[in-house]
């Protein structure tokens, strides 16, 4: 029998369907009733944002790509046009599921006293309250531009909300433009009620019941909301003149003002209006969606956070292993022993007291931290100064292109720069995305290196939302790697002799691709053969086509993938020994853990890559070992395995690239529930 062509397109899933496949899991949580209903408001905000971004980001990559004659292709092979109809259609369904999810939730939570309401239902009262509140409010906020033949075709800010107003006066009709102030205002405005609950109203419906105010003179024909996204994948360019910081501040100027790629308006916004608008912008018919209900519901998070307990899941106290608490000293408890930490059932708050501690410790000689997001909350930035202030070396690699944080890192850097810490941001044509953490503690005679280590980045406010792994230990060969590859980052960036961690874009992918192949040699000499893969994509090429050798070869192969996956399970005779399942649930599945069986020697790697080319190639990453096997076994048996074990929130990848929710054998079984129940019990305690 011919050894099957693993190169061939039929055995890859498109990147871009696969996407849009996340956000139907997205939706399918937002459209479970078995979920607490602000809850279900939360998914269906991400499903709106994950849209936007989709269009920022990858939209204008097929757009460019479908007029090129020199198109890059995936590992599906599908040409550019092709898949930009199909991802368009898939679009287009999406959204007409979003509405009608949204309608459900809206009438759900009127049941609960928390009426959206429409101008029309407002009470006399509630109306004269509306009417002052634009007055006073709103009005002085609002700029309306005209669109006729003596005002050019105002720009539009990327996914800014507006109305296209219809004026008329004389018997002629022209159109304005006025931008709804989102951001500055509450997009949903409580209105004061009588009733038992809480009343909102759309800003945007409180200035179309005023819009005439804008126009004296003229009668207001037609008030319709729109929305514009933009390409926002903006590409920093450094040249001489000018260093990194520099060319991100100017590449975030283009981000707003990008090529447009996708409008929505509502549903009675007038052809001619549509078509106005359209022409203008430069977009095509099917890049114009028309929306029957509210558009842009991202911002829907200011629903999903009311602080209404019986509506969201029921809450927990994150556990802190008694030696981490603030009763003992911590770098004693990691010098004991190595220490791992599943967020967010354990506390962050340990993270960010080795820091704080590291500041105040007079032993403590120096920091060393990568910083990819750090969100508003300045719990490590604090600690960080705090430690200059006392004179410790501070190093902080800062990514300035962490996208959508740009211009809160810029910040951070500079207030940093600003009391004398050493910041520097890294190789120019690299990404440094790894999460690490160096503490240099003098002891004795001696230097002890502390090294923290990260699938997740150091922001407090996501490590309450992200399940993501920390990883600290006093391991003298760990901390030389560790303080090795600051050394390079800060330093000239290539290639070291790292006796421990695998660093991408140097070694890290030809070092798993070793590894699945041992497991083929295993097998092939009679051991079982096992990996398992905790990762939130799984695209590369060549990490695809060695799993299928794998599979083709006996070996057993378990993948749990959140989001993106182009592998192909279940063909026969190809991967009918590889099974993919994702988890969308209440946390944000964010954790990554590569799993070799290694015949009956396992191994086990843990870090913030995943086996996408962006990772492997163009970022730099760092997956780090596992040394204690009784350590190896608690993350297997109790956290890779108890995803793995998921029959509730878990969707099984079919071959033709379709999810379905896990069969269910006997007990029903959600592993985050697990882990809320569970949590501290993989340190050894039974």
């Amino acid at each position: 029998m011919p050894e099957p062509n693993l190169r061939d397109p039929a055995l890859y899933i498109n990147r871009e369907i696969s996407w849009l496949e996340f956000n139907k899991r997205c939706l399918e949580e937002a459209n479970d009733k078995s979920v607490p209903l602000l809850e279900r408001v939360k998914f269906l905000a991400i499903c709106h944002s994950n849209l936007d971004e989709f269009f920022m980001i990858r939209i204008y990559g097929l757009l460019m790509q479908s007029n090129s004659a020199a198109a890059i292709l995936g590992p599906d092979q599908t040409d550019p046009s092709t898949v930009l109809d199909r991802v368009l259609r898939i679009v287009s369904e999406l959204t007409d599921s979003y509405e009608s999810c949204w309608k459900r939730i809206r009438k759900e939570l009127c049941a609960e006293g928390i009426r959206i309401k429409d101008m029309k239902d407002l009470t006399s009262d509630q109306r004269e309250w509306v009417s002052t509140f634009y007055k006073e409010r709103v009005h002085p906020l609002l700029t309306p531009l005209a669109l006729d033949v003596s005002h050019p075709f105002p720009f539009i800010s990327n996914n800014s909300l507006n109305l296209a107003v219809g004026i008329e006066r004389d018997g002629e009709l022209n159109y304005a433009r006025v931008k709804i102030p989102v951001g500055i205002i509450d997009r949903f405005v409580e209105v004061p009620s009588d009733e038992p609950g809480m009343d909102f109203v759309f800003l945007e419906d409180i200035v179309k019941d005023s819009v005439d105010l804008l126009f004296p003179g003229f009668r207001v024909r037609s008030t319709n909301t729109f929305r514009v996204t933009r390409n926002a994948d903006v590409k920093v360019t450094i040249d001489e003149a000018c260093d990194l910081m520099e060319a991100v501040e100017d590449s975030l100027d283009d981000r707003d003002a990008g090529f447009p790629v996708r409008m929505t308006a509502d549903g009675t916004t007038p052809r001619e209006m549509v078509d106005l608008f359209g022409k203008n912008l430069s977009l095509s018919p099917r890049q114009i969606h028309i929306a029957r209900n509210a558009i842009s519901l991202s911002d829907l998070w200011q629903i999903a956070n009311l602080n209404i307990p019986g509506l969201h899941e029921e809450p927990f106290v994150p556990y802190t292993p008694p030696e981490l608490t603030e009763e003992y000293n911590i770098f004693e408890a990691i010098k004991e022993r190595d220490w791992i930490l599943y967020h967010p059932y354990e506390s962050f708050s340990t993270v960010v007291r080795f820091v704080r501690d590291a500041a105040e410790d007079p032993k403590v000689q120096s920091i060393k931290i990568s910083l990819y997001r750090i969100g508003n909350d300045s719990s490590i930035i604090n600690a960080l100064k705090r430690a200059r202030e006392n004179g410790k070396t501070v190093s902080v690699l800062m990514e300035l292109r962490a996208k959508f944080d740009e211009n809160r890192n810029i910040k951070w850097a500079k207030d940093l720069e600003n009391i004398g810490v050493h910041v520097v941001f890294g190789p120019v044509d690299l990404k440094v995305h790894s999460k690490i953490l160096q503490v240099v503690r003098l002891e004795g005679e001696s230097l002890v290196r502390y090294t923290h280590m990260s699938s997740g980045n150091y922001n407090v406010s996501t490590a309450r939302q992200y399940c993501d792994m920390s990883f600290f230990t006093a391991d003298q060969e760990t901390g030389e790697d560790i303080g090795e590859l600051f050394n390079a980052l800060t330093g000239y960036y290539g290639p070291r002799d790292y006796k421990r961690i695998l660093v991408a874009p140097m070694f890290l992918k030809d070092a798993l691709i070793g590894k699945i192949d041992r497991e083929i040699e295993h097998k092939r000499k009679g051991g079982d053969g096992y990996i398992a893969m905790k990762a939130n994509g799984l695209i590369d090429h060549d990490i695809i086509s060695s799993l299928y050798r794998a599979s083709m070869a006996g070996v057993r192969i378990d993948l749990n993938i959140r989001g993106l996956c182009c592998l192909r399970p279940g063909i026969e005779g190809i991967s009918d020994n590889i099974r993919v399942i994702s988890i969308v649930d209440r946390f944000l599945e964010h954790s990554r853990i590569y799993y070799f069986e290694n015949g009956g020697d396992p191994e086990m790697y843990l870090g913030s890559s995943d086996l996408m080319p962006r990772n492997l190639i163009a970022r730099v990453e760092v997956l780090f070992p596992i040394q204690d096997k009784d350590m190896l076994s608690e993350i297997k048996e109790k956290m890779l395995k108890i995803h793995l074990a998921d029959n509730v929130k878990a969707r099984e990848l079919m071959p033709d690239g379709s999810y379905v929710r896990v069969k269910t054998k006997g007990k029903r079984f959600r592993s985050q529930t697990w882990f809320i129940e569970n949590r501290g019990s993989w340190h050894g305690k039974g």
